[in-house]
């Protein structure tokens, strides 16, 4: 494929398009709040394409209704008749602009306001303005630090006997790094799931652990020093996102270093941790945060004040994957990352795309994301979410 190259100037957001399509799922896939991917049943994510001047661009949500309140309906209803409307007309190249429109389109609560809706469109301009420019993202930020990423094997939701048996699945297909999901059980089986992970993983292996806002503090403060024993390093959001005074007693006592996902929505949530002395890892991740504008933000703030930075996703398919490894590329992330889409959906849509060996990802290096969307496939997984149901 050539190179456009266009003024970036000159381009005007003319057209978004929501696609809510029917991919198919490899294995299920649950968190402490329920399921996310249901083997035998389609995963729907959002597709979004914007056009400008005759280029175009593809972003993608994740609807994890057991994770946040965001649905494949709402995130189709919030793109078509809030943040479609809200920047038709304005130069692609404004990021910033955009999302100020978007903040004026849905305000923030507690959260940012839609995230992955917004972050769906913000996602699309930048490869929008990557494909004009001929160039991958990485070159249009002037920031590459890395042309490999570390993937880790997310186990989930498996008895002892089952984790050992994923954990022998994940080394089989190369991984080395191993993300284990707590907080579905009780606190003697959530124990025995890890120290399984532990014993079934090669000697070494990094291996950190999920509670999705699971555990109260007490209950935190036992498992993070059940979890010290099985050299787990890190303890991902054990507390409430808003629980900031739990997390701060959390952080001073815990034998593992206590890293954020939920809690940090947005930039200046990262700086009321910093302040308070209440993290010591934030986790990057592009839908949580809105897109790629915001979470570049919050990846320089984390850089810039000392906080270890570590990287994640949202079982994304194709589009949104490598929209984080651009990301976490650009940051150089050294640590394994949880980028698990590949793991449990497939993406019929995407021709040359992402590629994996070993439990390693290269970063694209075509223009944008790199990732060559079959507009024709598209259209045949499209699904409508919003029909009327009996």
């Amino acid at each position: 494929m050539t190179p456009l190259r266009l003024p970036l100037g000159d381009l005007t957001i003319d057209r978004i398009t929501t696609y809510a399509v029917a991919l198919p799922t490899r294995r299920s896939f649950g968190v402490s709040g329920g399921a996310v991917a249901v083997a035998g049943r389609p995963s729907i994510r959002v597709l979004v394409r914007v056009d400008a001047d005759g280029v175009h661009g593809w972003g993608e949500a994740t609807p994890i209704p057991a994770w946040t309140y965001e649905t494949a309906e709402s995130i189709v209803t919030t793109v078509d008749r809030y943040l479609a409307p809200a920047v038709l007309g304005r130069p692609a190249w404004d990021l910033d602009g955009v999302d100020a429109a978007f903040d004026r389109a849905v305000n923030r609560g507690f959260t940012i306001g839609a995230p992955l809706a917004k972050g769906a469109v913000d996602i699309a301009l930048h490869d929008l303005l990557g494909r004009a420019a001929g160039v991958p993202l990485g070159t249009l930020w002037g920031q590459r630090r890395r042309e490999t990423i570390e993937l880790g094997w997310v186990v989930s939701g498996q008895s002892p006997a089952e984790a050992g048996d994923s954990v022998a699945e994940g080394v089989d297909a190369g991984y080395r790094a191993f993300k284990v999901k707590v907080g579905l059980h009780d606190e003697e089986t959530d124990t025995a799931v890890v120290a399984a992970v532990r014993e079934h993983a090669p000697a070494g292996a990094p291996l950190w652990v999920d509670a999705n806002q699971a555990y109260t503090v007490p209950a935190a403060l036992r498992m993070s020093a059940r979890l010290a024993g099985l050299q787990v390093a890190a303890f991902e959001q054990p507390l409430p996102a808003n629980d900031i005074a739990g997390l701060r007693r959390l952080r001073e006592a815990s034998p593992i270093p206590v890293a954020l996902d939920e809690s940090l929505r947005h930039p200046t949530d990262l700086a009321t941790f910093v302040r308070l002395e209440a993290v010591d890892i934030a986790i990057a991740k592009v839908q949580r945060s809105g897109g790629l504008t915001l979470s570049r933000r919050l990846c320089a703030l984390a850089e810039d004040c000392g906080v270890q930075l570590m990287g994640s996703g949202l079982t994304d398919s194709d589009v949104g994957l490598a929209a984080s490894l651009h990301l976490f590329a650009a940051y150089g992330l050294d640590t394994p990352v949880d980028l698990n889409g590949r793991q449990f959906v497939e993406s019929p849509y995407a021709g040359p795309t992402v590629v994996i060996e070993n439990g390693t990802a290269r970063v694209p290096n075509g223009p944008g994301l790199g990732v060559e969307v079959d507009d024709a496939a598209v259209g045949k997984l499209a699904v409508d979410v919003l029909e009327q149901r009996s």
